[in-house]
């Protein structure tokens, strides 16, 4: 039992991944503001955003649904947690096989967050973050499709594992799926994908600052806005690595350069492209994304 919570809060679970989740959102804050000719912030500066956002007072609306609202961030916290401690173990220890279908459930998993922002956006009662909660909920119907099918050429070119410790010794054992032309496009269309689940431009159309004042998190402040924020942080920590662990024959820490190569294609996403309608993202899931995931399983299933 302590073992077990050993691993859940400390390593490797929530605070490895959010130590980590923290550099890395100091690395895109200072590239960022390199590119836009400003110095950028110190080091420890995230750290101290959540430090001095927990220490603020929480504000709660008159008209919220007030259970709902302190809820869901906690519920998008502990599902993200899970989904690193869980993969993480498996990177880290190549004896642990997890469990059969543990694919499903992290992708299950990788929703919540989500899921969760949608929740207290519309127990809030404020009509600006029903309009991000709205747009949120488009934006999680398109990219989930292409997300989900190409998630199907790493289980089809293993044989049908749904295990990501079988996935990772097949890759061991037989190369790297991303060395396909089918692993290729899969893993480029995933890119896209994890960008919009990390809320990202060109993807950020639920909080657009400039349109609808941060949207679903317009109505949280103090210690459930420095959760929520966390949330963000440590997806940008998960999400990479099940890519690698799915696509990229699995993650040591003597190839921390896989980690870095897929944080400076996030980077690089933000910083050179503006940020599209709703309506256009959902146009470049469910066509250009879908029907590339497609070909890419239609490669696999005929050993591309």
């Amino acid at each position: 039992m302590i073992k077990y919570l050993f691993n859940y809060i400390i390593f490797p679970g929530f605070l490895f991944t959010a130590v980590i989740g923290l550099v890395a959102s100091w690395i895109d804050r200072k590239v960022t503001a390199r590119v836009q000719w400003r110095i950028g912030p110190p080091w420890y500066q995230p750290l101290m955003d959540l430090v001095k956002l927990s220490i603020k007072e929480i504000t709660v609306p008159r008209s919220a649904s007030k259970g709902l609202f302190f809820l869901s961030p906690m519920i998008g916290l502990s599902a993200i947690t899970l989904v690193s401690t869980f993969i993480w173990l498996i990177n880290i220890d190549p004896g642990s096989k997890g469990f059969s279908g543990d694919i499903i459930v992290i992708i299950y998993l990788l929703t919540l967050p989500a899921i969760a922002v949608i929740l207290g956006a519309s127990a809030s009662g404020n009509p600006l973050a029903s309009l991000g909660a709205s747009r949120e909920i488009k934006l999680v119907i398109a990219y989930e499709l292409p997300f989900i099918i190409s998630l199907l050429v790493p289980i089809i070119k293993s044989g049908g594992m749904l295990r990501l410790g079988d996935i990772i010794a097949y890759q061991a054992s037989h190369g790297a799926f991303l060395s396909s032309l089918s692993g290729i496009i899969a893993f480029i269309v995933m890119i896209f994908c994890m960008q919009a689940k990390l809320g990202l431009v060109p993807f950020d159309m639920a909080e657009a600052e400039t349109e609808i004042m941060a949207g679903t998190c317009i109505e949280y402040s103090g210690m459930l806005l420095a959760i929520l924020k966390l949330t963000k942080t440590m997806l940008m920590v998960a999400l990479p690595l099940f890519l690698i662990t799915l696509f990229w024959q699995g993650f040591n820490f003597l190839s921390l350069w896989k980690y870095v190569i897929l944080l400076v294609i996030i980077i690089l996403m933000r910083n050179t492209n503006p940020r599209v309608r709703i309506d256009q993202a959902v146009r470049f899931f469910w066509g250009k994304m879908t029907l590339m995931a497609i070909l890419a399983v239609i490669l696999a299933v005929k050993g591309i």
